[in-house]
């Protein structure tokens, strides 16, 4: 059977509305069975691709957000950040963007994020009379932050898929990290000025204080995580068991708002969430199997390389590329099916696997604020109760300051590299 149509029958599984994870093992199925592989190789291929060490991390992390989203957790990062630049002119935006820059070093993840501190960020800035629309907006981009800044769940199967240090990927984001969440405030300001935003709240060092006296245990979560894995005192893996075992601490001992109901609830969501993602890395495996078989990424670098004899048009043609798989494909099967087509075409380049792994994850984050797939947008929809429509429109414009950050990254690797390369090269 040719590659051309086991794409052909991926997309339209896709375009039916079958879940990725079965369109893409019901195709590679289908290719094997019309081919002269063994049918055996598609279970042996789907069990080797999540029999990983470092995917431990992935169920661990994605409790790790839930737990703090159950414990209340994110309800004082919010207060904190208010009171940290809540005085600034539209300052529940910048509130907004602070909130996830601080939950990214807990969850990893960006629908985690706008998951539950969208929901309180979301709530605050309609009682304060802005636009729902631009609530949504924001609190759909700053959401994206979450898998750039370590720990990131993203970052873990990259990692695992292109067999590059996950510790030196969660350093190498954190720099890109804050730069995002700077541009984003830079058009809060910049829509501030415009629209005559107000200001939330005078500066009180008092409240400053109280809510970081409140705040103070839960902030030390991404101290823990990213310290520990940094120094080298935790793998991400143990990283990940480690913030579950303190969001534990801390919602059942300390704040003693996670009772036994809302744990085993939260436990039932971490199973199901975990099993959809390790069945997509399983289906996207025996998928990326077949390409590399039938030597598909060889031919896809031989005509990029051949595009163009200059580095940086490849990289825009990488670019376009992946933000076009990002609209349509989930980003756990994208990274899986797309890292051994395009990593040996960056490498080709003299890009750093750790480097290529920030600019494919970031670009595919960008995929989660756009249509169809959109993930990060049906979750604030129904969040907010704003329509699918309307919150596409409100979120466009700031895909501006994340695309222009992007072709920062790309092309000025210093960003992302300084980090990684101070602490382990």
């Amino acid at each position: 059977m040719s590659i051309i149509l086991l794409f052909v029958i991926l997309f339209a599984l896709l375009i039916l509305g079958v879940p990725v994870a079965i369109a893409l093992a019901g195709s590679s199925a289908i290719f094997i069975l019309f081919g002269p592989t063994p049918p055996m190789v598609v279970a042996h291929r789907m069990i080797n691709g999540v029999d990983s060490f470092p995917l431990l991390a992935v169920p661990f992390f994605i409790l790790a957000g839930n737990l703090m989203n159950t414990a209340g957790i994110t309800e004082r990062i919010f207060n904190f950040a208010l009171g940290l630049v809540g005085w600034m002119r539209g300052g529940l935006g910048h509130v907004n963007v602070g909130a996830s820059v601080i939950f990214a070093g807990m969850s990893g993840a960006a629908v985690a994020d706008a998951g539950g501190l969208g929901a309180i960020e979301i709530k605050a800035m309609r009682d304060a009379n802005y636009d729902p629309g631009f609530a949504v907006g924001i609190t759909a981009a700053s959401s994206t932050i979450g898998p750039i800044i370590p720990p990131s769940l993203p970052m873990v199967i990259y990692g695992v898929v292109a067999g590059a240090s996950i510790g030196q990927l969660f350093a190498a984001g954190f720099v890109p990290g804050l730069v995002m969440a700077l541009s984003l405030m830079l058009m809060i300001a910049f829509f501030a000025r415009r629209r005559n935003f107000p200001r939330d709240r005078p500066f009180a060092l008092a409240y400053l204080w109280a809510s970081f006296k409140a705040a103070f245990l839960s902030l030390l979560t991404p101290v823990i995580i990213v310290g520990g894995i940094l120094s080298g005192a935790f793998t991400p893996t143990e990283a990940a068991v480690a913030a579950c075992a303190y969001a534990l601490f801390l919602g059942l001992v300390v704040y003693r708002t996670l009772t036994w109901r809302r744990f085993l609830r939260v436990s039932f969501d971490t199973i199901e969430t975990t099993a959809v993602v390790l069945l997509v890395v399983a289906a996207a495996a025996i998928f990326a199997w077949i390409l590399t078989s039938n030597r598909v990424p060889e031919l896809a670098a031989g005509a990029l390389l051949s595009a163009s004899d200059r580095p940086w048009v490849i990289l825009i043609l990488i670019n376009l590329i992946l933000l076009a798989v990002g609209c349509f494909m989930e980003t756990v099967a994208a990274i899986t099916i797309l890292v051994p087509v395009l990593l040996p075409v960056a490498v080709e380049l003299g890009i750093d696997p750790v480097h290529f792994g920030v600019i494919m994850v970031l670009n595919l984050m960008l995929g989660l604020l756009t249509p169809p797939v959109g993930m990060v947008l049906y979750v604030l929809s129904r969040v907010s109760g704003v329509p699918f429509e309307r919150c596409v429109v409100a979120t466009s414009p700031f895909l501006i300051p994340l695309v222009l950050v992007l072709i920062l990254i790309t092309f000025v690797p210093a960003i992302t590299m300084w980090l990684p390369t101070a602490i382990y090269r």
